[in-house]
């Protein structure tokens, strides 16, 4: 595979994982302070909220993004475009949140929901790349894949069987012994 090839991987990995956990630690950080008048003598109260309390769903498609990232090393073929498919999906939803938010709720800071504005789009990004050209990718080595026929068990005798090796160990177990005992 060529040197391109896998660097174009490494960046899309990296740019993905990347920007899904900076939408992550936005969502967490503060976005609007709500101030509760209360009557005199008491003075009003602060509830300072965070990305992830005005939208629950935040942090769960960071997550998605950030599994994304992984997913994209993992995968190939088909796979890969289902992947791409779900990370521009995720990209586009954060994106959407982070706009909505911005133009739907009044005395918002724009600093995080901004940020996490870019980082939506950097995660769809990556997944219209990978549905583009991540078939060209290249993908996690041989030793990975199932092998495609079984070789025959050993068999050894274990107390007394000829079974499949480590088979006697738990049949003595269900038959209540314990073969660590000599």
């Amino acid at each position: 595979m060529s040197a391109k090839k896998r660097r174009e991987l490494t960046l899309a990995v990296l740019a993905c994982a990347g920007s899904a956990g900076l939408a992550l630690f936005a969502a967490s950080r503060t976005w609007l302070v709500e101030v509760t008048q209360r009557p005199a003598p008491l003075p009003p109260t602060e509830i300072a909220r965070s990305g992830s309390s005005l939208v629950p769903s935040l942090p769960a498609l960071a997550l998605v993004g950030l599994a994304g990232a992984g997913a994209l090393l993992a995968t190939r073929g088909r796979a890969r475009l289902v992947v791409g498919v779900l990370l521009a999906g995720s990209g586009l939803a954060v994106l959407g949140i982070a706009i909505y938010v911005l133009v739907g709720l009044n005395g918002v800071t724009v600093g995080w929901p901004a940020l996490v504005a870019l980082a939506g789009m950097a995660v769809a990004v990556v997944g219209c790349l990978a549905i583009r050209g991540g078939r060209s990718w290249p993908a996690l080595g041989a030793k990975y894949d199932r092998a495609t026929s079984k070789p025959p068990p050993e068999h050894h005798p274990v107390m007394g069987h000829d079974q499949p090796r480590g088979m006697g160990l738990w049949d003595a177990i269900d038959r209540g012994e314990d073969p660590t005992k000599s």
